[in-house]
C-alpha cells in the first residue's frame, strides 16, 4: 500500500468536515470538496464545512491552526487535484445513484493505486462498486468513522467482494497508529454492526419508555453513567444526533433487514413522526426532546403525552440511589437488575433484549462476540459491550432468568450451557503474560482474543503477574522491558501520600533492576490533582504543621521525579489538573495522549499551585507575565498539541493518537531513554523580576478588576501569585534556586487555606463540581 501523505474527502457535511479536521490534526493535509452553491464563492460549502468544525462545540481541531492543513475546493473545478492524493473519501449524502455518479467521475482522475473509501453507514458496498474496473475494486473497500471522529474512536472497515488484502491490513493500521482508531472489521451487513446494535438499543428504550410509561428524565437518568453509558443518555442523544436521523436510519434499517424477526423495533413511533412535523428535529432546530428556555438556559423536557415543555424534572428512585453508592460498575448493575422496582424492571427488559439480540446476530453481522463488543465501546462509548455485559451481570443466571422470561435463548447460547461454559469471555494468562480467551459461538468452543500489538492493558498485566507493590491509592505494576508503571488508582486519582510513598517506592525498586519508570493509568483521567477534601479537612481543623508537612512531601516527591536516578516518562491522558498538570510538568519526559486537558487550575478554588507549578513555569520559559495568564486565567489546554502551545507541554514531549498506545508508547520511550539518561540536579539560577516584576503584575490584575473581569477575592489571590511569580521581596533582577520557589508557593498557599473565602471555594466545588466566584 502506498503511503499516506495527501488525503481528500468529498463531501463538507458534518462527517465529511470532520474527517477531514482529524486528517488535519494527525498532521496530513486535506483536500476538502463539495457543491457549488449559489453565489461568488464558488468554494463556499466546503468553507462553511472547515469553519464549523473548527468553531463547533466540540471543535473538531485540536488546535487553532489546524485548519490551515484543510484546502477547500469544489466537485466542478477541483476533482482534477485528487491525482495527487493517497486516499480518498466520500462522505456524500447516502443515495446511491449521487455516489456512484460522483464516483464515476473520480475513477477517470485518481492515480491507479490510490484508495479510495466510502462512509456510508447503510448502502452495501457491492452496489456502489459496481461496475467499475478490477482495479479500482482492489482498492475500494468502507471505512465507517463515527461522528465526532475526534471523540469516537471506532471506524469500521469493510472489504469489497474484491478488495486487496494488503490494502484492507495497511488501512487498518494507519487508522489505529495515526488517527487513534479503534478499528473493527465487519461484514457488508445493514448499518454493520454499532448502528445495527445501537439503533436496537435506542429503540428498545423508547418502546419501554412508552409502554411502561416513564417520562424521558427519568430514562435519561436510567441509562447515562449509572450503568457505564455517557451522560448524553438516550433522548438527549437523539437530540444531538437529530430526530430527523434517527427516523431516517429505523426506517432504512427495518426495509434493510426483512428477515429479523425483531425489525419492527426499527419502525418510527407515531412520537417521531409529530416531532417531525412540528420540525422539533433537536439541537440543530432549538428544541427537541429537550430545550433551553430563557436567558438562564434552563432546561426543559417534553411531555411525551402532550408535547408539552416544563422545567426538567430531577427523578429519584430508591433502587437508584442505594445503586449509587457502588463504585464497582458490574456489582452496581447486578444490584439494578435485581430490583423489583420500576426501574430495576425497565434496565433488565433493556439488556435482556440487547443481549439476546446481539447474540443472534453472530454470525450474521460479525463472526465473534469479539469485534460486537468493541464496536459498542468505542462507537457508542459505552463501559461494557452486550457480551460483557451478560458476564458482568453474571452469564448463567442470566441465561435462566431470560428463558424464565419466556423468551427463547439462542441456539449458539444453549450450546454454550451445555458445554458447561461459565462466561463469554475467561482469562488464559501463560507464564505471566496476559491472554484472554472468548466463547466462540459458531464453531461452540474457547478461541484466543488476538493480541494487538504495541497494547498495554494494565488491568490485564496486574491479573496476569500480580504487582510489585500496592496500597489503597497507587500500584507498581512491572509492564515489561524493565519499565516499572506507577499506577494510580484513587478516586478521580487525585493525589495524596499514597501516591507520592509509591513514586518513590518506584525508585527504590529501580535499584533492583528496573531501567526506566513510566508514571500513567488508564482511568477516566490522569488526575484530578491534590486530595481537595483532606486539604480543606486539614485547613479547617487548623492543623497546619500537618499541612505544611503534607505540601512539603508532595513538592519533594514532584522534585524527585523531575531528578530520578532512572528516566521518567509521564504518560498523561485525560484530564490533569492541578496536582496532576504539576507531575507533567516536572517529567522529565512526557508521552501524552492526543486528547489531553492539562491545566493548573487552583484559582479555581482559591489558591495558587503549590507542588511546583509555579516555580517550574518560570524555570522553563522564565515569562513571569505568561506564567501569570495560565495560571491566574486557570487556562486549561484543549489537546495534547494545544499545551504544547501554551507551554504545557515541551517541544520533546511525544503524542499518541491511540490512547490504548499511551502506556506502550511511553514504555518505550523510557527503555530507549535508559542508556544514555544522566539524572541532572537542581538549579540554582533560575531567574525572577522581583518587585518590579510584581508591581506589573499587580497592575494588570487591577485593571482586570477595574473591568470587571475578577472579584476583589481574586485580585487578592492574583497578588500572592505574582509575589510567588517574581520572586517575593527582592529590590530586582535575581537569581534564584528551585527550593526557594518551592518554599514562596508552600507559603502562599498555605496563607490562602487559611482564609474562609478560600475554604467557601473549595466546599464549593466538592459540592457542586463548579467554582465560586466570591
Amino acid at each position: 500500500m502506498r503511503s499516506i501523505r495527501r488525503v481528500a474527502v468529498l463531501g463538507a457535511g458534518t462527517m465529511g468536515s470532520r474527517i477531514a479536521a482529524h486528517f488535519a490534526n494527525a498532521g496530513i493535509p486535506a483536500l476538502l470538496l463539495d457543491i457549488v452553491l449559489p453565489g461568488a464563492d464558488r468554494n463556499a460549502a466546503a468553507k462553511k464545512g472547515i469553519e464549523t468544525s473548527w468553531k463547533g462545540k466540540p471543535g473538531g481541531y485540536f488546535t487553532d491552526s489546524g485548519p490551515s492543513l484543510v484546502t477547500p475546493g469544489n466537485f466542478e473545478d477541483d476533482l482534477h487535484k485528487l491525482a495527487d492524493c493517497d486516499w480518498i473519501i466520500e462522505a456524500i449524502t447516502e443515495k446511491l445513484d449521487l455516489k456512484r455518479d460522483l464516483w464515476g467521475k473520480v475513477e477517470k482522475i485518481r492515480s491507479a493505486d490510490s484508495i479510495v473509501s466510502t462512509n456510508t453507514s447503510g448502502i452495501p458496498l457491492s452496489l456502489i462498486s459496481e461496475g467499475f474496473t478490477p482495479e479500482f475494486r482492489r482498492h475500494f473497500l468502507g471505512t465507517h468513522f463515527f461522528n465526532p471522529p475526534r471523540y469516537l474512536r471506532l471506524c469500521e472497515v469493510i472489504p469489497g467482494a474484491e478488495t486487496d488484502p494488503a490494502i484492507l491490513s495497511g488501512v487498518s493500521e494507519f487508522l489505529d497508529r495515526r488517527l487513534g482508531k479503534g478499528v473493527v472489521p465487519c461484514k457488508d451487513t445493514p448499518n454493520f454492526i454499532a448502528n445495527r446494535i445501537g439503533a436496537f438499543w435506542g429503540s428498545t428504550t423508547f418502546q419501554y419508555t412508552v409502554s411502561d410509561g416513564f417520562t424521558i428524565e427519568e430514562v435519561d437518568a436510567l441509562t447515562g453513567s449509572l450503568i457505564g453509558l455517557p451522560n448524553s443518555a438516550s433522548f438527549r442523544l437523539i437530540d444531538i444526533v437529530g430526530a430527523d436521523i434517527w427516523v431516517h436510519v429505523g426506517n432504512n434499517l427495518h426495509a434493510a433487514v426483512p428477515d429479523d424477526p425483531w425489525r419492527d423495533r426499527f419502525l418510527a413511533h407515531p412520537i417521531f413522526e409529530e416531532m417531525l412535523r412540528r420540525n422539533w428535529l433537536g439541537d440543530k432546530t432549538g428544541q427537541g426532546f429537550f430545550k433551553r428556555v430563557g436567558p438562564s438556559k434552563d432546561i426543559h423536557a417534553m411531555n411525551l403525552q402532550t408535547f408539552e415543555y416544563a422545567l426538567a424534572a430531577r427523578p429519584k428512585f430508591a433502587s437508584v440511589e442505594q445503586a449509587k453508592m457502588l463504585e464497582d460498575l458490574p456489582a452496581r448493575l447486578r444490584a439494578m437488575v435485581a430490583s423489583t422496582d420500576k426501574a430495576g424492571q425497565f434496565l433488565w427488559k433493556l439488556f435482556r433484549d440487547v443481549m439476546v439480540y446481539s447474540a443472534e446476530r453472530v454470525p450474521e453481522i460479525s463472526d465473534t462476540i469479539v469485534e460486537i463488543d468493541r464496536a459498542m465501546r468505542w462507537g457508542y462509548a459505552h463501559t461494557f459491550g452486550p457480551f460483557e455485559l451478560w458476564d458482568a451481570l453474571g452469564f448463567a443466571e442470566t441465561a435462566k432468568r431470560i428463558e424464565a422470561d419466556g423468551l427463547a435463548l439462542p441456539a449458539s447460547v444453549q450450546k454454550m450451557l451445555s458445554l458447561g461454559a461459565k462466561s463469554f469471555y475467561r482469562s488464559a494468562d501463560e507464564a505471566g503474560a496476559p491472554r484472554t480467551d472468548y466463547f466462540d459461538l459458531g464453531r461452540s468452543l474457547y478461541a484466543r482474543v488476538p493480541e494487538r500489538s504495541g497494547v498495554i492493558a494494565l488491568g490485564d498485566v496486574k491479573r496476569a503477574r500480580g504487582v510489585v507493590k500496592k496500597n489503597a491509592g497507587c500500584s507498581l505494576v512491572d509492564i515489561g522491558d524493565g519499565v516499572l508503571c506507577v499506577e494510580f488508582h484513587s478516586k478521580m486519582n487525585s493525589l495524596g501520600d499514597d501516591q507520592m510513598s509509591q513514586i518513590y517506592s518506584a525508585f527504590d525498586e529501580a535499584k533492583k533492576g528496573f531501567q526506566g519508570v513510566v508514571i500513567g493509568n488508564q482511568g477516566d483521567l490522569f488526575s484530578a490533582g491534590a486530595n481537595l477534601a483532606m486539604v480543606l479537612m486539614v485547613a479547617q481543623e487548623g492543623e497546619w504543621e500537618d499541612l505544611n508537612l503534607a505540601i512539603h512531601r508532595f513538592q519533594q516527591a514532584i522534585m524527585a521525579i523531575k531528578y530520578a536516578p532512572v528516566p521518567v516518562v509521564v504518560a498523561a491522558h485525560g484530564r490533569a489538573l492541578g496536582g496532576g498538570c504539576e507531575i507533567i510538568l516536572h517529567g522529565p519526559r512526557v508521552q501524552a495522549s492526543a486528547e489531553l486537558y492539562a491545566g493548573l487550575v487552583e484559582v479555581g478554588v482559591g489558591l495558587i499551585p503549590g507542588g511546583g507549578g509555579c516555580k517550574e513555569l518560570i524555570a522553563r520559559y522564565g515569562d513571569p507575565k505568561k506564567a501569570f495568564e495560565l495560571i491566574g486565567f486557570a487556562k486549561v489546554s484543549t489537546s495534547a498539541a494545544n499545551a504544547k502551545e501554551i507551554g504545557l507541554l515541551d517541544a520533546s514531549a511525544g503524542i499518541s493518537m491511540n490512547p490504548d498506545r499511551l502506556i506502550a508508547d511511553a514504555r518505550a520511550e523510557a527503555a530507549a531513554m535508559a542508556s544514555s539518561y544522566r539524572p541532572s540536579t537542581p538549579r540554582n539560577d533560575v531567574k525572577v523580576a522581583g518587585e518590579p516584576g510584581v508591581a506589573l503584575l499587580k497592575m494588570g490584575a487591577w485593571m482586570a478588576h477595574q473591568g470587571g473581569y475578577i472579584t476583589d477575592y481574586d485580585l487578592e489571590i492574583a497578588g500572592k501569585l505574582a509575589h510567588v511569580l517574581c520572586g517575593g521581596r527582592l529590590s530586582a533582577e535575581s537569581l534564584v534556586s528551585e527550593q526557594y520557589l518551592l518554599d514562596l508557593e508552600r507559603e502562599a498557599f498555605l496563607s490562602l487555606c487559611g482564609d474562609p473565602r478560600t475554604q467557601a471555594r473549595m466546599q464549593h466545588m466538592l459540592k457542586t463540581g463548579k467554582p465560586l466566584r466570591n
